[in-house]
């Protein structure tokens, strides 16, 4: 209260003196202007700067790599700095060539190339992280959230290579950039500690994540950015009194995905896959500029839930895309029918300004694109019903998202996804709180939830 002392023996609020980064700036103006702003924001960061080396916590090199001069000049600032302070982000003109670098200087934090603000100060953060400071921070550690507190979603990637015919997604958010993988990692240690029981992973194709990166490692645990590497460093970040679920949302079905089933065989992750496969009819699919082999993803199903029984897959498709056939509807539902899926989507077509597809012949009517996603629907809801009706009479996880303060409560089972799956009904849930993971016992179930009550009960 205002006036009134602390206690006797009280030790007042200290606040932490912030991380001291340092710079050299080598090159042209144009490298003199990414200097200046890469201080601005280390500086609207919380960032104090420093004029030597040897107070500073970080050191960052902007080099020039125009001349092979300039080239050598670079690499002694670079010696120089990793002799005087050993804590060395290089950036600019010569990061294009982070082989030579790296190979020079092994311990250098990172090498990113020219006007790479964003990546220079992600490398400062991953190397001196400002301490939280409770009592004058404005925004939560984990930052301000639209979602409960026990699910966070986590964006790895912006951008798509892919050039599907009905997408703009490239045109819109351009090709893939992917997040170093140790911020990232930072990121979701802070979701963690903040309550966050549920990390949902999400980028436009989950599994492409560090290819434009070249799979490097990074940071001092030379963690891979890759999605293997980073989904396992996901996986550990919870403890048996306190586990984390992660779950991988738009994964394209590329041949490394196998790598991902033993990590949840492991329970590193949940046993789930969100892949978008969008169609089965292998004409439709080349239209579509999308892999054709179907029959090699069946095999593949069959495989990942050899290894993981309680594997869920769930996928969304287009009904009455340019040129489908009833041929090729009719193979799409016998393809669903043998894959399985537990979780499906269906969107009839609609032509997308800029989209390839919107030059494309055999436009189906809009009633029948319609009527075919309404039938898939159905199919979808029949082969769902059928799959749920196997967990009658199982126990199982259930992260608890509602209570309604009668003893119901509204959970989720490891194969649904908030917002876009099923869920799991509790009665006689007294006591349970949003962000409980509890074990139920199932003893109904319907097209699309489950209905329980809670182990014990």
């Amino acid at each position: 209260m205002p006036g009134v002392p602390p206690a006797a023996g009280d030790a007042p609020a200290r606040i932490a003196p912030p991380p001291v980064v340092g710079l050299v700036s080598l090159g042209c103006p144009k490298a003199l202007v990414d200097s200046e702003r890469i201080l601005t924001e280390l500086r609207r960061a919380g960032y104090a700067l420093g004029a030597d080396y040897a107070g500073a916590d970080v050191v960052i090199v902007n080099t020039c790599g125009f001349l092979d001069s300039a080239k050598e000049e670079s690499l002694e600032a670079i010696g120089e700095a990793m002799a005087e302070n050993g804590r060395v982000v290089v950036t600019g003109c010569m990061g294009a060539e982070a082989a030579r670098i790296r190979e020079r200087f092994p311990g250098v934090l990172a090498v990113t190339g020219p006007a790479a603000t964003e990546a220079v100060v992600e490398a400062v953060r991953a190397a001196a992280p400002i301490a939280p400071q409770p009592f004058v921070d404005l925004v939560p550690e984990a930052g301000l959230k639209l979602t409960p507190r026990h699910t966070s979603y986590l964006k790895i990637s912006e951008g798509c290579n892919h050039a599907c015919a009905f997408c703009i997604i490239p045109q819109l958010r351009g090709r893939l950039v992917s997040r170093r993988p140790d911020a990232i990692l930072r990121e979701a240690e802070k979701l963690v500690a903040a309550g966050t029981r549920e990390l949902l992973v999400i980028s436009q194709d989950t599994s492409a994540y560090g290819r434009d990166l070249a799979h490097a490692r990074f940071g001092a645990s030379g963690l891979r950015a890759h999605i293997t590497d980073l989904a396992r460093a996901l996986g550990q970040l919870g403890t048996p009194e306190a586990p984390v679920w992660v779950r991988l949302h738009y994964v394209y079905p590329y041949a490394h995905v196998d790598e991902l089933i033993p990590l949840m065989a492991e329970g590193l992750i949940l046993p789930y896959l969100d892949i978008p496969f969008q169609h089965a009819s292998p004409r439709i699919l080349k239209a579509m500029r999308r892999p054709a082999s179907e029959a090699r993803t069946l095999e593949r199903i069959r495989a990942w839930r050899a290894m993981v029984p309680d594997l869920a897959i769930r996928s969304t498709f287009i009904a009455g895309f340019p040129g489908e056939t009833e041929a090729d509807f009719q193979h799409l539902l016998d393809w669903l029918e043998e894959a399985e899926l537990d979780r499906v989507g269906c969107f009839a077509y609609e032509p997308v300004a800029g989209a390839a597809a919107n030059a494309l012949p055999g436009l189906p009517p809009r009633e029948v694109r319609e009527e075919r996603r309404d039938r898939f629907m159905a199919h979808a809801a029949a082969l769902s019903a059928r799959r749920l009706s196997r967990k009658v009479g199982q126990t199982i996880r259930v992260l608890v998202d509602e209570v309604d303060g009668t003893g119901g409560a509204t959970g989720r089972s490891a194969a649904d996804a908030p917002e876009i799956d099923g869920r799991v009904l509790l009665r006689d849930a007294h006591g349970l709180r949003p962000g409980d993971l509890i074990l139920a016992h199932i003893e109904e179930s319907d097209a699309f939830d489950l209905f329980g009550v809670p182990a014990g009960q």
